[in-house]
């Protein structure tokens, strides 16, 4: 006679399987995005980065925000596994120019990867882009991490102590927070794309990331939280 499983056990699978089914569209690499949810976003990077500014251990990698020539915020990468695996969330970009940080661009992250994994997490990210030909790269139409062999990529942890010189002579700095199951976030190779709609729809007209970052074309009062938060911290 099969084993009866516990109501436990159900409830655990029922909440692994509604975690792949909220996942499975960054696996695609072009979620939709609505009107409330590129406010969510932006929102959601300014608790982002009062996380850090609360956080004891995020150190000297404030200087890191002082050199970086922009930084990506990726305020909630979502990662679930049940054999299949995948993570992946919406991130803006946001450059230093002459008279402080620009309005942000709406961009994906999305990765999959494959094997026996059980587990869910949410992590939150930030890139430090510390150079001009990291920048250039992350505003193509599409750029895999890792795949640019001119580039230097460094992960550090919440734990960021010493990391301003332990990777001073990295392109890129990947600072991740995560909760959960999984250990921690893994970003080589992922795709990190520009979502235009989602500017489109933020902005109220079709717009280039070029123009939202370095040209200053654009902008959006409701921005202007997260970039006193990114001035305060810079």
């Amino acid at each position: 006679m099969p084993k009866r499983m516990s109501p436990q056990y159900w409830a655990t699978v029922s909440t692994l399987l509604s975690g792949l089914l909220l996942a499975s569209p960054v696996l695609t690499a072009s979620p939709a995005l609505a009107g409330p949810d590129q406010q969510a976003t932006v929102d959601h990077a300014l608790a982002t980065l009062q996380d850090l500014r609360r956080d004891k251990e995020f150190g000297s990698a404030r200087q890191l925000m002082r050199t970086a020539r922009a930084v990506m915020i990726a305020p909630r990468i979502f990662k679930a596994g049940f054999f299949v695996g995948g993570e992946g969330g919406t991130a803006l970009l946001m450059v230093r120019g002459s008279h402080g940080w620009s309005n942000p661009a709406f961009y994906t992250i999305a990765s999959a990867t494959f094997g026996l994994q059980i587990g869910a997490q949410e992590s939150e990210m930030i890139l430090f882009i510390q150079s001009e030909r990291a920048l250039r790269a992350v505003m193509k139409d599409r750029f895999k991490v890792g795949a640019n062999a001119g580039l230097a990529i460094a992960t550090i942890g919440s734990n960021v102590q010493g990391a301003t010189t332990g990777n001073g002579g990295a392109d890129i700095i990947v600072w991740a927070s995560s909760s959960g199951v999984y250990a921690g976030i893994t970003l080589d190779g992922s795709l990190i794309e520009p979502k235009n709609d989602a500017d489109a729809d933020y902005y109220g007209r079709s717009v280039s990331t070029a123009d939202i970052v370095l040209r200053n074309a654009v902008s959006n009062p409701s921005t202007a939280s997260l970039r006193r938060a990114l001035g305060a911290l810079s």
